[in-house]
């Protein structure tokens, strides 16, 4: 489909719903409305509705965020804390991705093919790049774990999981506490 503004406009408000809210809690009349279109002209820019919609919005919000992330690491050096941080402001600066809603209510609700791509892109461009700086501090002896595939995911979670601080209760900003955080799982909380 050719790129305009109004499509561009359509595709920002349905990623800002389908983010918040999920596939299955969103309409095309929701969608419709923030984008401040009738719900029929939808289907004029993308012909196979909420499914080929969300598909779309999803490969756009994975390369978007693999991108920034690539970039955040790249200018941290070899530094896996300021790797770590940089991996952190990204993912503060970003809607938060639910992923648990994501896997369990969202991708079971489209084809299975493109489940399994959104899915694939959601790894590459979130959980992958975590390991990859895990894995390379490792290999330079930096850290040691069997499993870094689960420390990336406690790391990623653990960001994300600040997005639904209540300001209430946030003393400092939300990247000072992801920045403790990480000092955490990088050295630990023990005296030793």
């Amino acid at each position: 489909m050719p790129k305009s503004k109004a499509r561009e406009h359509l595709l920002q408000a349905a990623e800002v719903l389908f983010v918040q809210r999920g596939y299955e809690a969103v309409t095309v009349k929701d969608i419709a409305k923030a984008a401040g279109i009738h719900h029929a002209s939808i289907y004029h820019h993308v012909p196979g509705g909420k499914a080929d919609l969300f598909i779309e919005v999803m490969t756009r919000c994975f390369h978007r965020h693999q991108a920034g992330i690539q970039e955040a690491i790249d200018a941290a050096g070899d530094d896996l804390s300021a790797q770590l941080g940089g991996i952190s402001s990204w993912l503060l600066s970003q809607p938060p991705v639910d992923l648990i809603r994501l896997n369990n209510s969202d991708l079971p609700s489209i084809e299975t093919e493109s489940a399994r791509q959104i899915e694939y892109l959601a790894y590459m461009a979130l959980l992958r790049p975590i390991e990859t700086v895990l894995e390379k501090a490792s290999a330079r002896g930096e850290i040691e774990h069997p499993n870094l595939g689960i420390i990336a995911g406690a790391i990623l979670s653990s960001i994300e999981a600040l997005h639904g601080v209540s300001e209430a209760y946030v003393q400092e900003s939300r990247q000072q506490m992801a920045e403790q955080l990480i000092e955490v799982f990088v050295r630990g909380i023990s005296r030793a």
